[in-house]
Parts: C-alpha cells; sequence; structure tokens
C-alpha cells in the first residue's frame, strides 16, 4: 500500500497516536475508489439493532443477508463498512481483508425509552474481526452522557493500546434538547468538538441545519456572524471545531430521501470541506444495482466529477 502524500498530511496530524492505529487509518483513508484523496464513503448497517429487522431490511429483502453489505460496500469501492459484532462476525472469514471494517461496539434499541446505548462487543472482538477501528456512539445532552462518555475512555485506551483506530458517532439527544435542536448547528459542532476532545480518530455527526438550541451560543454566532445559510458554510463551521480540520469528520446520510436532494447534500458537504459520508439506509434500502449507481455518483461528486 504506497500512501499518498494527501493522507500523509492527514495523520501527521494525530501527532499522539502509535503506528498501529496510524495504520489502520491509512488503510480505510487508501481503500477504494476515493483511497488517497482525503475522502471517505463508509457503509454503516447497525439499522437492525437500532430500527428492527423489517424496518430496515423489508424495503429491499436481500439486504437481510449479511454478505450482501460487504459486497455492496466491495462493489461499490467504499472506504470501509461498520457494524454490529453479529453481522460482521457472519461475514467476516468470507470477506477477510476484502475491505476495512469498523466493529461497532454499542448500540440501543427502538424497544427502550432511556438515552442510552449498551456495551454489545469488546476490543478484542475487533483484533478477531480484523478489524481497522471500533465504532462507538455517544449522546451529548442525554442524562447518560457521562457514563458513555466514561465507557468511551475505557474502550479509546484499550484499543489505542492495541493499535485499532476509534470512530466516534456524536448524537446530542435527551436532557433538554429539543428534538430540532438535536441537530441545531451550535450543537452539531459542539457535538463534534466534544468527539475529537474524546480522542476520537475519526469522527461522525449529522449534517447540522441553520437553527441554533443554546441561548448563550446563540449570541455568539450573532456577534460574531457566523455564517450559516448554507449547508456548505455549517459543515466548515462543524469542521472548524473539529480543531481546524485537524480530525477527520464524515457526515450521516440520515432518513431516507430522494436521489436529487442527497446529491445535492452530497455537494454541498464536499464544498464545505467534510472528508466524506457515512451512509446506510439511504443506499442498502435500494435495490442492489440502484444503490451501486448512487453510490458511483456519491463518489464522483467528492473526487470532483459531479
Amino acid at each position: 500500500m504506497k500512501i499518498t502524500q494527501r493522507v500523509k498530511r492527514i495523520l501527521a496530524n494525530y501527532e499522539g497516536e502509535n503506528p498501529g492505529v496510524k495504520a489502520n487509518l491509512a488503510r480505510i483513508l487508501m481503500e477504494g475508489r476515493l483511497g488517497g484523496t482525503g475522502r471517505l464513503v463508509i457503509l454503516p448497517v447497525d439499522q437492525g439493532f437500532e430500527h428492527g429487522p423489517a424496518r430496515s431490511f423489508a424495503p429491499n429483502p436481500p439486504a437481510y443477508d449479511p454478505h450482501y453489505h460487504y459486497q455492496l460496500a466491495i462493489d461499490a469501492g467504499l472506504s470501509a463498512y461498520a457494524a454490529p459484532l453479529g453481522m460482521l462476525e457472519a461475514g467476516a472469514d468470507t470477506f477477510a481483508g476484502a475491505i476495512p471494517t469498523i466493529l461497532k461496539v454499542n448500540s440501543s434499541n427502538s424497544l427502550a425509552t432511556e438515552k442510552d446505548q449498551a456495551v454489545t462487543a469488546t476490543v478484542d472482538d475487533a483484533l478477531r474481526l480484523g478489524c481497522s477501528a471500533i465504532g462507538f456512539t455517544i449522546y451529548p445532552g442525554s442524562e447518560y452522557q457521562f457514563e458513555m462518555i466514561e465507557e468511551l475512555r475505557e474502550l479509546t485506551l484499550e484499543a489505542k493500546s492495541k493499535g485499532v483506530a476509534v470512530v466516534v458517532w456524536s448524537y446530542p439527544r435527551g436532557g433538554m434538547l429539543s428534538k430540532k435542536g438535536e441537530t441545531a448547528l451550535d450543537v452539531c459542532a459542539y457535538a463534534a468538538h466534544h468527539a475529537a476532545l474524546l480522542g476520537a480518530n475519526i469522527i461522525k455527526v449529522k449534517p447540522p441545519t441553520a437553527d441554533l438550541e443554546q441561548d448563550e451560543a446563540k449570541k455568539v454566532y450573532e456577534k460574531y456572524d457566523i455564517a450559516r445559510s448554507t449547508l456548505a458554510e455549517r459543515i466548515s463551521h462543524v469542521m472548524q471545531a473539529s480543531f481546524a480540520g485537524r480530525r477527520i469528520v464524515v457526515f450521516s446520510g440520515g432518513n431516507a430521501k430522494g436521489t436529487d436532494e442527497l446529491m445535492d447534500e452530497i455537494r454541498q458537504l464536499r464544498d464545505g470541506g467534510a472528508n466524506g459520508s457515512i451512509i446506510g439506509r439511504n443506499t442498502f434500502q435500494r435495490p442492489r444495482e440502484e444503490a451501486l449507481a448512487l453510490l458511483d455518483q456519491i463518489i464522483k461528486i467528492y473526487q470532483g466529477k459531479a
């Protein structure tokens, strides 16, 4: 694997990391059709845990099979595939070494009322399955946020000591946050900063709206005229909050949406300086050929060809 100068510059921002972590980040950054560009497209399939099997896979029944998602990510030329323990175990041997994998080590479900997640896998599971990284969700704002942060601290310490990179899903919810506030610009930027402060190698957040949730933050945004009228401007601010762009930040695809709307969003992510997208339901809920065509369009946008 020959590492590009662009990837070397990104890795240089991770000054406190050991060679094992950097090697695993390099594997993700050098994989697939965007390999070497500093851009990423990752397929996450943890929705079965979060929303249930029918809500996740009934729109495209072949997606009930874990092998389907491995093959989709490989054939589309993606950067990595992220999933919970059982999903990765179901194809780990067949697809060993075919694509970098991220083991999602905590999960929630739609039967719960509390804004919390259970730890469902270990760093040793990630090593056993040949994963490049673990993934962990925190809910800034939740009544359980501090317990989640402490769980992440312990897993991060272990993962990095064993050369495994850490991806943090930082999704504000619960507590005093309104539903609208979960994706407000000040809250999303705060969530990304949270993840960076906690040692995330790759940060995952949602694309922010122009809303401002916190009264004290709103005063600052207005005083300093922080641009937020376009999504590209808001993405640029989230990147700024992620150590002035020194951390890799990818943005979720969110709820299912039309192709044109999704492509416009991807262009604004690119123009705002995002490292890429981590996009699940908007791909695997479509028929395979349609999903491959969609991912091809997304990759071309990040390549600057569309």
